[in-house]
């Protein structure tokens, strides 16, 4: 039989922000390609909703830690969450807000950088420096194509997030090269998730938005962007680092 070379099967995955929205597809998606997957998230209920989708390859292993990466303490427990080094980690934790420029504090600022830029950077350093990630391993961040193609008014802080998010990406592949291990970063545009549906935004607005500012008229789907993680960790992408994965339905072309 020929190999499936997009399998995840014997590969250990970390999923970030896995309670809910593009972490929680990511975290299904990895799993029914053949992964064990390991998931953490903030909210302790919604990622045991998670933990009770995930399929269970043969063979394979899943496991939870709930962790606020803004917390010292969830960090090291985090840290030994799986028995074994990880193959690949995606980064899907992550918050949004609007607000117009001259009305967004540096606490707002600091906030959104803690969370989406500061936050996975230091995690993947830890578990880097503690021998936690096997050589030729795989990392991906959950960018946006707010900041590094388009933007609207009031996201200058998320857009700077996400952008310095695709900076950093880029020198950690070039300095990780030496022990084969990529990184790579997804830009979505608009996604239906429940961090896309709290923007305070009504629903016609967002279906005007949709039809409107999107080619293929509607948003994407959490799976939709769980696809082109579970492509990045896989071997279909082994000579793929430093990039950034536009996934947007055509957004950016407009």
């Amino acid at each position: 039989m020929a190999k499936n070379p997009f399998s995840l099967e014997g590969k250990v995955i970390l999923v970030t922000g896995a309670s809910s929205g593009i972490g929680r597809a990511c975290a299904v998606a990895c799993a029914e390609a053949g992964a064990s997957v390991v998931i953490t998230g903030r909210d302790e209920p919604r990622l045991e909703e998670t933990f009770q989708m995930l399929p269970r390859p043969l063979g394979a292993f899943t496991a939870k830690c709930v962790a606020d990466l803004s917390d010292e303490k969830d960090f090291e427990n985090l840290l030994g969450a799986s028995p074994t080094p990880y193959d690949g980690i995606v980064h899907c934790a992550g918050i949004s807000k609007l607000r117009p420029f001259p009305f967004a504090p540096p606490q707002v600022l600091e906030k959104l950088l803690s969370v989406n830029t500061l936050a996975p950077i230091e995690l993947t350093r830890r578990l880097l420096k503690n021998g936690t990630v096997r050589d030729g391993a795989s990392i991906v961040f959950v960018s946006s194509v707010a900041g590094t193609r388009i933007t609207s008014v009031g996201q200058t802080a998320y857009a700077l997030s996400k952008a310095a998010l695709c900076g950093a990406a880029k020198a950690m592949a070039l300095e990780l090269a030496y022990q084969k291990t990529r990184v790579n970063c997804i830009c979505p545009g608009a996604v239906e998730t429940p961090i896309h549906a709290s923007i305070g935004l009504s629903e016609a607005q967002l279906n005007e938005d949709a039809q409107k500012n999107y080619p293929l008229r509607r948003y994407g789907k959490p799976e939709e962007i769980a696809y082109a993680a579970v492509y990045l960790l896989s071997d279909a992408a082994a000579w793929t680092t430093g990039t950034e994965l536009v996934i947007d339905g055509g957004l950016t072309l407009r």
